[in-house]
């Protein structure tokens, strides 16, 4: 007698399987797992960071601790310019606390794209034009961080030491390996057609998005005027923590080795930039005359207050969002 085998009953009990499982439970808690991961690969930083907190100025910390609430405020605030549809305001600024916290956990920008882009779903706008949003959100903040990084530059010609930041010749490299990029980028979207279609399609759809949003003039008031907030905040933290550890520098020299550190690593693919952001922080400090050790110090201090100690609260709040359907 031949055995027969079904393969609707065997897919039916993995179906009923895949039910039971909580899902979501397990999502919920995934979140505090990869902050535990996290914080156990980078204990020694954190040790030494929490060490030097000790000695700093506490009025300082505090208006650190202020600037970077703040950020959340701005991400917010550039994420509503960046649709037409109006989106709940207690739960975007919960979701930017929550983003905040996802981008420390995947490479840079990936958490906090895949959640907010979640939340506009949830909050019923089209996948295609809450892509176009998030695409337009990051392009406003890079133009806005790239905008006060040139107005600094442009007042304080000699804040930072170039050859501190780059190593001799290694400009001419840097540059042939952008143009080889964006050369093969442009050869594969003129060449491969699947490719170059839904490229276009996107392209097009946030070309429309965008009009869309500027023929309002509150949602482009949001997103430009958030857009420069947003990193004007985070240097501000910086300089705030300086600062509390006695940091010598002139506050807007600080401000531009922040802004020149953060865009040298914005295509460093690490999580929420850790490590690579300390290291460009630690060495643009020092470009701009700061002591190394002091440098040093103030750059853990201030990771310790805009990294470390919103995780696991972010963590807390990403996992009830998720509980609570609203991403």
């Amino acid at each position: 007698m031949t055995a027969v085998h079904l393969p609707g009953l065997h897919k039916g009990r993995l179906t009923r399987l895949a039910r039971r499982l909580p899902v979501r439970q397990i999502l919920c808690l995934l979140p505090l797992l990869l902050v535990a991961i996290v914080a156990v690969r980078h204990r020694s930083v954190l040790a030494e960071g929490f060490g030097h907190l000790r000695t700093a100025s506490w009025p300082w910390l505090l208006a650190a601790a202020g600037a970077t609430c703040l950020t959340w405020v701005a991400a917010a605030v550039t994420r509503q310019g960046a649709v037409v549809q109006p989106l709940p305001r207690w739960r975007l600024l919960a979701t930017q606390f929550a983003a905040g916290s996802a981008n420390h956990l995947l490479p840079t920008g990936l958490g906090a794209g895949a959640v907010n882009l979640r939340f506009m779903t949830v909050c019923g706008v089209p996948l295609a034009r809450s892509s176009a949003a998030l695409a337009l959100y990051l392009l406003a903040e890079s133009v806005g961080r790239l905008s006060l990084l040139a107005a600094l530059l442009l007042a304080f010609p000699d804040a930072l030491q170039p050859g501190t930041l780059v190593p001799a010749g290694a400009a001419g490299p840097l540059l042939i390996v952008a143009g080889a990029v964006l050369a093969v980028a442009v050869a594969a979207l003129a060449l491969v057609r699947r490719l170059r279609t839904p490229v276009v399609r996107f392209v097009r759809t946030a070309l429309g998005e965008a009009r869309s949003v500027h023929t309002r003039p509150a949602r482009a008031l949001a997103l430009w005027g958030g857009s420069l907030a947003f990193p004007a905040l985070q240097a501000a933290g910086l300089v705030a923590v300086g600062r509390s550890l006695g940091l010598t520098v002139p506050p807007a020299h600080m401000a531009l080795a922040y802004l020149a550190a953060t865009v040298a690593v914005a295509l460093v693919p690490t999580p929420g930039g850790l490590g690579s952001v300390e290291a460009a922080l630690i060495v643009a400090l020092v470009a701009a005359g700061a002591p190394v050790a002091v440098a040093t110090a103030v750059v853990l201090a201030f990771r310790i207050i805009t990294v470390w100690v919103p995780l696991v609260p972010g963590a807390l709040t990403l996992g009830a969002l998720v509980r609570l359907k609203v991403i």
